[in-house]
């Protein structure tokens, strides 16, 4: 690779931004295309999808071939919460792709004994954010049910642009969390990113169900994200 497009690509990637390498099978240029970049035509729409899929290929655009390679960050999943749906979520995240890293400050929740060889940070979330902060390629579940826990890293996942914001809870209790974000200043708009009760609406009842129903939802939300999505100033 061209070492110009190289330090671009290294730069997308310290950065946890998306590209793809646009090659011309015909003479051998390349480019670089950033997720968020305005690219027009029908290259533009195969970049756009193979940003959302991941999938790197040939294509033939305007009767000229192309191969795209495409660079995503690896997507995560933030969990609030060392709780039973957190104990069953952990292993099947992690078969699905994604890292999963676990937040709670309750030392009696968050044990090694209860998540053997989970990424687990015994932390208040406003501690354990700042080491490692959410991005457009992280989804946050709030699971504990407690404002003073899950409050900030809603927040703060609907200001970083996390392509899912879920939080556990009935309608009511949401209602009140509702009223507590716009005492932020967070609008309907942003507000109504959150997925809640969170987790597709399966019926789950179990902490297993409850787990499948959220990873469901998390996937069907990055597959079908909004791409180049930025942050709010909130």
């Amino acid at each position: 690779m061209d070492p110009r497009l190289l330090k671009e690509l290294n730069a997308a990637r310290q950065a946890r931004k998306a590209a793809v390498l646009v090659t011309s099978l015909e003479d051998g240029r390349s480019r670089l295309v950033v997720e968020g970049e305005a690219i027009g035509g029908d290259l533009g729409e195969e970049v756009t999808g193979r940003l959302r899929s991941g999938k790197s290929g040939s294509v033939e655009v305007d009767g000229r071939p192309h191969f795209l390679n495409v660079y995503l960050p690896p997507p995560r999943i933030v969990v609030i919460g060392a709780v039973h749906i957190s104990q069953a979520l952990y292993p099947m995240a992690r078969i699905a792709g994604f890292d999963l890293t676990i937040i709670d400050p309750r030392t009696a929740f968050a044990t090694a004994e209860r998540f053997a060889g989970a990424n687990l940070v015994a932390d208040w979330p406003e501690d354990a954010l700042k080491a490692r902060p959410l991005d457009g390629y992280t989804a946050l579940a709030a699971l504990t049910h407690d404002p003073k826990i899950d409050d900030y890293p809603i927040a703060m996942a609907l200001k970083s642009g996390c392509f899912y914001v879920g939080a556990l809870g009935s309608r009511k209790t949401h209602g009140k969390r509702v009223e507590r974000l716009k005492a932020e200043g967070f609008g309907d708009g942003e507000i109504a990113r959150i997925s809640a009760p969170i987790g597709l609406d399966i019926g789950a009842a179990t902490p297993g169900e409850i787990a499948v129903a959220i990873l469901a939802d998390i996937i069907q939300a990055f597959r079908r994200r909004e791409l180049g999505q930025e942050g709010t100033a909130g």
